[in-house]
């Protein structure tokens, strides 16, 4: 704080004094708050000399706190998160005993309240909008357009939800909700996605398998990058609206819906009927939906800080990167080698070659 004063009262010539030659050569800069006598400091940072822009960051830095270079190509002004960022020091194994606990838990009330013919309201679900239609292709859409609703519904109301229940006991309904709809409708498309109007057949033309295969791999480093945190998605951390802004979005803002576009037009493009056509048609509907809906409760949340985001990166992938509004750092590559990224890929494998599990187990639910 004596800087500031100092700033103020000195003479020009102490103003005029050269740098140390020890400055370090740093590459992040940090927000710099608001001084109650200089006002916002950022828009002196921009006005003032390079000697006062010195001074002034030096002074409202701890000293454990980098400095940047006034070269203009020092790294853009880190607002967001960092996303896929995992310690491992930092993580309790009490808090993956209760993860553990919890899924557990949760799936095994799901088996009964939901998958199992028995005992659960699944199959009576799935009867009763297949018969609104004798077409699979309108059961998908509807099933798809009940999901749409609830999912995005609940989330437009987090805000208020939070406040009355707080923010695990609304994870916990949103969840509880959203998970037995997206389930229906996943089994349903398995059981269903041969049915319909054949409208081409590509499965053996040579290359087109290993094509799908690598959009498929590809769309799943898009379709996740919200979930990095499962103690969040568990309610065991409190849940939290994340700002994302290093990793996947600086290639895109909205990742979720370029993955499931991806994914989409591939199984779409496999299978090639009117139901994969009808599935995609009304996922991508969605996820265009929640983009936008996204942007609209994040600038509600996080205002300005949002707009400064949001005006470097863009929702078409690498738009923002090509415009120059975003500009990638030198060892990009290291957001993307990290633990969350390196499970995606193993779940992504994994996936793949449990498909006959899959598609097993949803032909025995005869849904």
């Amino acid at each position: 704080m004596a800087v500031y004063h100092l700033l103020l009262s000195s003479p020009p010539s102490l103003l005029l004094l050269p740098p140390s030659p020890r400055r370090p050569n740093l590459t992040l800069i940090r927000r710099i708050p608001a001084h109650p006598r200089l006002g916002n400091s950022t828009s002196l940072l921009s006005s003032s000399s390079p000697v006062i822009r010195k001074i002034l960051v030096r002074s409202t830095l701890r000293e454990d706190q980098p400095i940047a270079s006034d070269s203009e190509s020092s790294p853009t002004l880190l607002i967001g998160e960092d996303s896929a960022a995992f310690e491992l020091g930092k993580q309790k194994l009490v808090s993956w005993v209760y993860f553990g606990v919890v899924l557990g838990v949760v799936l095994f009330i799901l088996n009964v309240v939901w998958i199992d013919n028995s005992t659960g309201f699944g199959k009576s679900f799935i009867d009763a909008v297949s018969n609104i239609s004798g077409s699979p292709e309108v059961a998908m859409l509807m099933l798809i357009l009940i999901f749409a609703i609830v999912h995005s519904g609940l989330a437009s109301l987090r805000d208020i939800g939070e406040k009355l229940i707080g923010e695990r006991a609304f994870r916990v309904l949103f969840a509880g909700i959203s998970l037995p709809l997206a389930m229906s409708t996943i089994v349903y498309f398995i059981n269903h996605r041969y049915d319909g109007s054949q409208l081409w057949q590509l499965q053996g033309v040579p290359g087109v398998h290993e094509a799908i295969w690598v959009a498929n791999f590809v769309s799943f480093f898009f379709l996740y990058p919200s979930t990095f945190n499962l103690l969040e998605v568990a309610a065991v951390d409190k849940p939290k609206m994340h700002l994302w802004e290093t990793g996947i979005m600086r290639i895109t803002r909205h990742p979720q819906m370029v993955g499931q576009i991806v994914w989409c037009l591939a199984h779409t493009l496999w299978i090639g009927n009117t139901v994969a056509a009808s599935a995609s048609l009304g996922l991508i509907a969605h996820h265009l939906f929640g983009a936008w809906n996204g942007d609209r409760r994040l600038a509600k949340r996080y205002g300005e800080d949002f707009e400064s985001i949001k005006k470097r990166t863009s929702v078409i992938p690498f738009a923002a990167i090509f415009e120059g509004r975003q500009v990638l750092p030198e060892d990009y590559y290291k957001e993307f080698v990290r633990l969350p990224y390196l499970a995606i890929t193993a779940l992504t494998v994994g996936a793949y070659f449990a498909h006959p599990l899959m598609q097993g187990a949803s032909f025995r639910l005869h849904w």
